[in-house]
């Protein structure tokens, strides 16, 4: 089966090397531009799809937009049976999605229709579900709303972060690709469609979405910081700077206000709305991450300051 690829980030990255792993052909793989790190921004870092598919020898397209009418008839050009799409960050147009035979699939980190939308794996932690999973699915105009295909369930450990589940759940997504495929390849699946009633949404984590507010319940905020873990990293503030904060565990009974630091003695125990959560790594604007030890030894924080 000849595959065009398109995906960006880290979690793509399981998905191709098991398409090539499988013997799958894989004519060209599609992701974005590279970029700009540094202070001075002078220094281009490809995305990590880009630095596995040139390890392969892999063609790569890298177009501003996939609408340009230049790249759509590129992708025509190489005639693929399948489109795959694992977290490319584009929206694709109908015209694109069907260029392939059998259509183009995407690699979804939900069990669709629950969690559609750009940050399935961190809302599934912060809303404090109990189950997710990966979602094959034919693609369609819509936002995650195409016939599914495939699906493999995953139960939630309540102490995970959202890097760890990222994580875990593309090595899932590449099992349930291959597998799909294979299917597809012999008609071997039947798309069922999507109950729209059932649907819920994850959308773009926003800069207000990851603040944390200590009025909340302390199990609501162990969530955020864990789901948020390790990027983009919830984060307060203390005396007007803001902190990310990592690695948090509730702690039982109450006492101090909430946003007060209760102690300081090896970790950060903050009071909150409703019990304490207990904090391990801490990462001051400009600093790197660290041990609240680390951070308390340096900063001189101390207990009966309030995080806000």
């Amino acid at each position: 089966m000849r595959v065009v690829f398109f995906g960006t980030p880290d979690f793509a990255v399981p998905s191709l090397e098991a398409l090539l792993g499988e013997g799958f052909d894989v004519l060209a793989v599609v992701t974005q531009a590279d970029k700009p790190k540094g202070r001075s921004r002078s220094r281009l870092v490809p995305p990590p799809v880009k630095v596995a598919a040139v390890a392969e020898d892999i063609p790569v397209l890298q177009p501003a937009r996939p609408t340009e009418p230049a790249f759509v008839e590129q992708v025509r050009s190489l005639a693929p049976d399948v489109g795959v799409v694992v977290a490319y960050g584009h929206i694709l147009k109908p015209e694109l999605l069907a260029i392939p035979k059998h259509g183009m699939v995407n690699v979804h980190a939900s069990l669709l229709p629950e969690l559609r939308g750009a940050a399935p794996v961190e809302w599934a932690i912060t809303n404090g579900l109990e189950k997710t999973g990966v979602t094959i699915m034919l693609m369609d105009a819509g936002m995650d709303t195409g016939p599914i295909l495939h699906q493999l369930p995953h139960y939630i450990d309540p102490e995970v972060t959202g890097g760890e589940l990222s994580e875990h759940l593309a090595e899932m997504g590449a099992q349930a690709l291959v597998e799909a495929l294979a299917l597809l390849e012999q008609d071997g699946l039947k798309p069922r469609p999507q109950d729209p009633g059932r649907a819920t949404y994850a959308p773009k984590l926003t800069r207000d979405a990851a603040r944390l507010h200590w009025d909340r319940p302390a199990a609501e905020l162990a969530r955020v910081i864990r789901g948020l873990d390790p990027r983009p990293g919830a984060w307060t503030e203390l005396g007007g700077r803001e902190v990310k904060l990592f690695r948090a565990h509730v702690v039982e009974g109450g006492g101090g206000a909430p946003g007060e630091i209760r102690t300081t003695d090896g970790r950060l125990q903050i009071a909150t709305g409703q019990g304490a959560v207990d904090v391990e790594e801490v990462q001051p604007a400009g600093k790197a991450r660290m041990s609240v030890a680390d951070w308390a030894r340096g900063r001189g924080v101390r207990t009966g300051q309030r995080f806000t």
